[in-house]
């Protein structure tokens, strides 16, 4: 498997999600291709990270349940919970992050909604 090159928006995602064993990885790098196309904009990368937190928790307690033997024990139901804690983590920062200021124009005759859309179409080529 070739090194995970954290400069993409994969290997970021995997970063996120603690997806860094390169000779194990959780998810293959279609499934994170596929998790980083539901999204667009600067916020996709933490987007699909939390959606791919939700998915190992749905797994997770899926899988694991809550298993005793012996001495061991397995909790899959708070792993998952803790997943999709950090996924709705991931969605708050998205929520939270600053965006750049747009303008809002008002028209209170013809001739300044002429103006607007004239001075629209020149921003905009």
């Amino acid at each position: 498997m070739m090194a995970i090159d954290y400069t993409t928006d994969e290997g970021k995602v995997r970063l996120l999600i603690s997806d860094t064993d390169e000779s194990d990885p959780i998810f293959e790098a279609a499934q994170i291709t596929a998790f980083l196309s539901f999204y667009s904009g600067t916020s996709k990368v933490k987007l699909a990270a939390a959606q791919a937190l939700d998915v190992m928790a749905v797994n997770e307690v899926m899988v694991s349940k809550v298993i005793h033997l012996l001495d061991l024990s397995t909790n899959g139901a708070a792993v998952a919970a803790t997943l999709k804690a950090q996924a709705a983590a991931l969605r708050e920062q998205v929520e939270n992050e600053d965006y750049d200021f747009d303008w809002a124009e008002i028209s209170y005759d013809t001739f300044t909604m002429r103006e607007i859309i004239e001075k629209e179409s020149m921003r905009n080529g």
